[in-house]
């Protein structure tokens, strides 16, 4: 081996060594520390969990795995209340189970119980979650939504509270207190022990979120979606409003204490109550790739703790049916503004919320709903009686001056302008008002759809029966035609809505017709003609409505023909005697 060779194979070895020492003394400590910084970071998103941030006003950055849904290894606690059942679970402490046991899904024997919130760990989990935030430059460790609490007991009854404990090790101990009652209300208090030598700032915050979009009416009539009252005013989104509002999402920002934020379906409601003495943050957001999470969440402001002082924070959270009588009574009793918003009783408020008390009422005396509306239509036309009375009189006028009119027609021919001017000159040698008789159908408008939209919208009336065939007034009439009502042995659910034309749906086709004919017949032979198939038009359009507007519409139509008829005899009475 020469001289030349020896020193290359040296100063390769030499080369070599100091690579690899390069690479275990500085390299790997150094890979170590960016993974360590990394796995930190990356502990920090998923302490955070997309939980409000109070250096964001309420907001916090998107975490996409702690919106996945990941195993859950806590212990299961039961609930058990007079219309709840579900469980908690002791990682993350999070409400994730939730079931109203007082509604089934149909009305078929077996059917099952209305699901609100879904575990944490299921395909398409829907939940609560309560805790704290660091204050802006803090770094304490504090509970999320993988933290494993002791439970002191292992269920949450009206008689029992749920209490679970958490020791951070680092001289912070947490306590959460869960109770519920009788009638949806969980109440959420947590507490805060220092045993730190140094004065800290916590943030209080409390959310609901729920994976996949809901399927919903897609009616304009009714309010789906993320939801709060803020400053006594209500604020409603959609889902596709958060989509569209990107990672920021929509941020409330307040002038008042109190307030309410929460997520509503047609009939079932989620509902964060901070105490309404306090200033609180709100927000509402789109989460995940596909933005198919939603949440909404308050924060509130920071709290000092200081050493060897305990701190808390109490959020009642509705979790239930959009009962009214509930979401009045705890707008009462917890001093919340406008709580029975969360119904959309609509434009027309001041109309259908007192419809629903006199509906409402009205089935306290008799039993039934149906029998209810009825009763309730008769209040109605009672009220209306004098003006529809005025109306009904001007009608019969116009229907005895009928033939003069046709005479007139026929005398003038087609002189249009002259015809009017003699028409005009006649009503007003009689004194009638042609245009009266659209006074009861304009005064009916408001009542009809105020009362659609009590009967769409309210919990109470969801599956209440009337009699006969007709087991859910919110529901359409369940017969058809297209089957003989039920003869023949083949269903028409595949059919539109506005084709399956029921039993009742065709009583009030003919109780309109039938009213139309007392109705003077209208000089103009189109309008005449349109006239004629109004009443089938109807009897489509109204088949797909719910089976007690149709029930009132019926009903209606045929106190005002008993009314137009005796209107109708008294005059023509009068004219023979005259």
């Amino acid at each position: 081996m020469t001289p030349e060779t020896k020193n290359m194979i040296a100063a390769m070895s030499l080369s070599l060594a100091i690579l690899i020492g390069w690479q275990v003394y500085f390299v790997e400590p150094e890979l170590e520390a960016d993974r360590a910084a990394y796995e930190a970071r990356q502990q920090a998103q998923n302490n955070a969990s997309n939980v409000p941030q109070p250096n964001s006003g309420g907001t916090g950055s998107v975490a996409s795995q702690s919106l996945t849904s990941a195993s859950d290894t806590g212990a299961r606690l039961d609930i058990t209340a007079p219309l709840v059942t579900g469980s908690i679970s002791t990682m993350g402490a999070r409400i994730d189970d939730l079931i109203l046991t007082s509604y089934s899904q149909t009305l078929e024997v077996g059917s099952e119980p209305i699901r609100l919130f879904s575990r944490f760990d299921s395909e398409k989990p829907y939940f609560a979650e309560f805790g704290w935030v660091n204050a802006a430059g803090q770094t304490l460790s504090l509970p999320n939504s993988k933290t494993v609490w002791q439970a002191k007991n292992n269920s949450l009854t009206p008689d029992s509270p749920l209490i679970l404990t958490y020791d951070n090790g680092e001289g912070l101990v947490f306590e959460r207190r869960i109770e519920i009652n009788n009638d949806y209300l969980i109440t959420v208090t947590q507490l805060v022990t220092s045993k730190l030598d140094n004065a800290i700032s916590l943030n209080p915050y409390g959310l609901i979120r729920r994976k996949g979009t809901p399927a919903t009416s897609g009616l304009y009539i009714l309010h789906e979606g993320p939801l709060g009252v803020f400053d006594e005013t209500l604020n409603e989104q959609n889902y596709d409003d958060l989509q569209d509002a990107g990672n920021e999402g929509i941020v409330i920002k307040t002038r008042d204490n109190g307030g309410w934020i929460g997520i509503t379906d047609k009939y079932w409601l989620a509902a964060l109550m901070p105490a309404q003495n306090q200033h609180v943050a709100f927000s509402m957001r789109a989460l995940g790739t596909n933005r198919d999470s939603y949440q909404t969440d308050l924060l509130g402001d920071s709290q000092i703790l200081n050493p060897g002082q305990t701190i808390s924070w109490q959020t009642n959270m509705f979790a239930g049916a959009k009962r009214v009588a509930l979401l009045d009574k705890y707008s009462e009793e917890l001093k919340v503004a406008n709580f029975d918003l969360a119904i959309d009783f609509g434009w027309f408020y001041f109309l259908t919320k007192p419809f629903f008390h006199a509906v409402s009422w009205l089935n306290g005396l008799l039993g039934n709903f149906g029998l209810a509306i009825i009763a309730f239509t008769i209040l109605v036309r009672l009220a209306l009686f004098p003006l529809a009375n005025k109306s009904y009189k001007s009608m019969a006028k116009m229907r005895e001056l009928a033939p003069k009119i046709q005479k007139m027609r026929a005398d003038i021919g087609d002189d249009k302008t002259r015809l009017n001017q003699e028409m005009m000159a006649l009503y007003k040698r009689e004194k009638v008002n042609p245009a009266a008789g659209c006074l009861p159908i304009l005064l009916q408008i408001p009542v009809f759809f105020a009362l659609y939209k009590v009967l769409y919208v309210s919990i109470e009336m969801r599956h209440a029966p009337f009699y006969g065939w007709i087991q859910d007034l919110s529901a359409i009439d369940p017969t058809s035609v297209f089957n003989l009502f039920g003869l023949l042995p083949y269903s028409v659910d595949f059919m539109p809505q506005f084709l399956s034309i029921g039993i009742w749906p065709i009583l009030m086709g003919i109780s309109m017709a039938v009213q139309m004919r007392l109705n003077p017949p209208p000089p103009d032979p189109i309008q005449a003609k349109i006239f004629q198939w109004m009443p089938v038009f109807f009897t489509f359009l109204l088949a797909g409505f719910p089976a007690g507007l149709v029930i009132y519409w019926t009903w209606n139509n045929t106190l005002s023909i008993a009314q137009q008829w005796w209107i109708t005899r008294s005059i023509q009475k009068q004219s023979q005697q005259g």
